[in-house]
């Protein structure tokens, strides 16, 4: 490309692409550069935006960036770790703050302070956090002009050097006035519009063709001519992938293939055979490998490595279907559905921090990219926008805003382990630590009102506890492992806890708390209570895969009826190693509001309806209890594992 555009410096950020796609969607071409990228790259740019990213700028392994880009007279703008490498430049100073802040805060002007950036901003803001250090002083020649509670710099600018740092996310939904500002900045650089998802979608027709040996490469020769197979979840990533690959190539070159693994939800293989027959798609087949991938995981425990195995499985079993087919391995190219979050997460890019390894990352998928025999069409893109294509692709909604439905499927959601005994001496001391710091905690005070305007009484927290469940998270751009704080409330279906009330306590104590990640409300308990439930030795076998079924199918179908199911991005059911029994468990219902998977709320929904879902959930009789998982993203993953 030799448009102008907005050059995004990737310092590892879980959304560093984030800000490049909201630039692309305002109508601004944009680009991802590294930060060592020399002067010269920078010809036709026009702004330079810096990202966030998982590392402290004073520690020695900083990433290394070319200073040379503050001489070049074009605006900068530095976000989170970026707002660092602004300030450090022109001699401010970075310490680790006292406390970080995960999650919402409120943006306060200073008096008599003007910036461009914040035209239109409506003063208090709200806005978006992930960040541990801060600046603690002020560089020379720049004005702080905004703050939060606990950050006094949020906001800085130098008007005269066109440079300016902001600590918060502007590039993520949850900053709703994060487009006001980009546009402001754009048009502060002098920018105009050049950039539409028609682009979006001819570039990718290109790319396929050109990865397939259809069209040249930009030097003129081509790659070797090529079919597709592709791995069909049923999901939205892999059916738009598959429409794009049969729009540019034809379906006589792509074959489809959907693989059974045993971790689909209740009935999932058979609907999708019937919503791709339904779509016209003739060029897809079916495998039953349930028991192949059952038997790859059924001794692991580790989350990291269950989702190695799965993605390896993968592999074996595509190898055994080219091999069925009489194709040569070197003459089919594997396509993936992958889109940017799981390449970032995974570690995927230079300064980036693994949070959790994709199934489509694995050594396997790697080792094919390596050949130049993977073709992931998306993988630049993000869930809304991937959407935003199958729609000009003519996709049913019923395969577009299909729950997202990863590769692993439910292995995912059954967490393993060896027994309470098996737990590390480490845990066995962080957690009664990390129960008595969070019973210091003042949490009553957060809780003044029920979810129901006409309930009466204020709700009654009866118990905090720490769940002696581990689970993954992300904060300030790095992966955590920790454990869950459980909120119980007497008599709760009947003295709700307001959402918002129960949102802003759950920040509080993963603020508060570094050996906590997630914030869980208890639903309901077995009456002989918490003192007989232990950690039991589990894995992912085929019956807790049935238990997560049935539940996931329940909370799905109540969605449906009560017309939410769009209105929540993904629902994932989470079965813990957590009960009376080897036989038994416990349940954690995670249905999240999303736009990009990059950030996420949890879905407030109307409490009779959680109540329906909770009955229905005890009459399976293989639950002993029943959570809400109330963590937005950051500082949890949508999932556990």
């Amino acid at each position: 490309m030799t448009e102008d555009r907005i050059s995004v410096l990737d310092f590892g950020s879980q959304y560093a692409h984030l800000i490049a796609k909201r630039f692309r969607m305002l109508g601004y071409y944009s680009e991802i550069m590294q930060p060592t990228a020399p002067v010269s790259a920078y010809k036709n740019t026009k702004g330079i935006v810096l990202s966030g990213g998982p590392s402290s700028i004073y520690e020695d392994d900083a990433p290394a960036y070319n200073s040379g880009i503050f001489s070049l007279g074009i605006p900068v703008l530095g976000l989170c770790y970026g707002h660092y490498v602004v300030s450090k430049e022109n001699g401010g100073e970075i310490a680790k703050s006292q406390a970080g802040e995960f999650g919402f805060a409120s943006l306060k002007k200073r008096e008599g302070t003007d910036c461009p950036l914040f035209k239109g901003v409506s003063f208090p803001a709200q806005v978006w956090m992930s960040h541990q250090d801060e600046i603690v002083s002020c560089a020379p020649g720049f004005e702080p002009v905004a703050f939060t509670e606990n950050c006094r710099f949020a906001a800085v600018q130098n008007p005269e050097k066109k440079q300016f740092g902001l600590q918060f996310h502007a590039e993520v939904k949850d900053t709703p006035c994060g487009n006001i500002i980009f546009e402001n900045f754009a048009e502060f650089c002098g920018m105009e519009k050049n950039w539409d998802q028609d682009k979006v979608l001819s570039l990718l027709i290109e790319q396929i063709k050109t990865e397939a040996g259809i069209l040249p490469l930009p030097d003129g020769t081509r790659r070797p001519e090529r079919k597709v197979l592709l791995f069909l979840s049923g999901g939205v990533d892999s059916t738009v992938a598959f429409a794009l690959l049969n729009k540019a190539l034809g379906q006589d070159k792509v074959l489809g293939l959907h693989i059974d693994n045993g971790f689909m939800r209740k009935n999932e293989s058979e609907e999708i055979v019937e919503r791709y027959k339904a779509a016209g798609f003739t060029n897809f087949i079916c495998k039953d490998a349930s028991e192949t991938f059952l038997n790859a995981i059924k001794d692991e425990t580790d989350p990291q490595k269950k989702r190695k195995a799965v993605g390896e499985t993968f592999i074996k079993v595509r190898d055994e279907t080219v091999l069925e087919l009489g194709v040569a391995a070197e003459n089919m190219l594997l396509g993936q559905g992958t889109l940017y979050p799981d390449v970032i997460e995974s570690g995927g890019t230079e300064n980036s921090k693994t949070i959790k390894t994709h199934h489509n990352r694995v050594e396997g998928i790697q080792a094919l990219i390596e050949q130049g025999l993977i073709i992931e069409p998306l993988k630049e893109l993000y869930k809304d926008e991937v959407r935003a294509i199958g729609g000009k692709l003519g996709l049913p909604d019923d395969l577009i805003y299909r729950h997202p439905f990863p590769g692993p499927g439910l292995s995912i959601n059954v967490l393993c382990g060896d027994g309470k005994d098996s737990q590390p001496e480490e845990d066995k001391t962080k957690l009664p630590a990390a129960e008595k710091k969070l019973k210091n905690l003042e949490l009553s005070g957060f809780f003044t009102k029920c979810e129901d305007e006409g309930g009466t009484g204020i709700p009654e927290l009866s118990g905090i506890s720490i769940l002696p469940v581990k689970s993954v998270g992300v904060q300030g751009d790095f992966r955590t492992y920790t454990f869950p704080a459980v909120l119980q409330f007497k008599d709760v279906f009947s003295k709700f806890p307001a959402w918002d009330e129960l949102e802003k306590a759950s920040s509080f104590i993963t603020n508060s708390l570094p050996d906590v990640n997630r914030s869980i409300l208890l639903l309901w308990r077995i009456e002989n209570g918490e003192e007989t439930m232990e950690l039991q030795k589990a894995r992912c076998t085929k019956e807790r895969l049935d238990q997560t079924r049935e539940v996931d199918a329940v909370v799905l179908e109540e969605l449906r009826k009560a017309g939410l199911y769009r209105n929540v991005f993904q629902h994932l059911t989470i079965n813990l190693p957590f009960a009376v029994s080897r036989d038994r468990c416990s349940v954690v219902l995670r249905p999240v509001v999303s736009e990009d998977v990059m950030t996420a709320r949890f879905a407030h929904l109307p409490v009779p309806m959680l109540q329906h879902i909770t009955e229905r959930i005890i009459k399976f009789g293989f639950a002993d209890a029943v959570y809400y998982d109330i963590t937005n993203k950051p500082p949890a993953t949508f999932g556990w594992e």
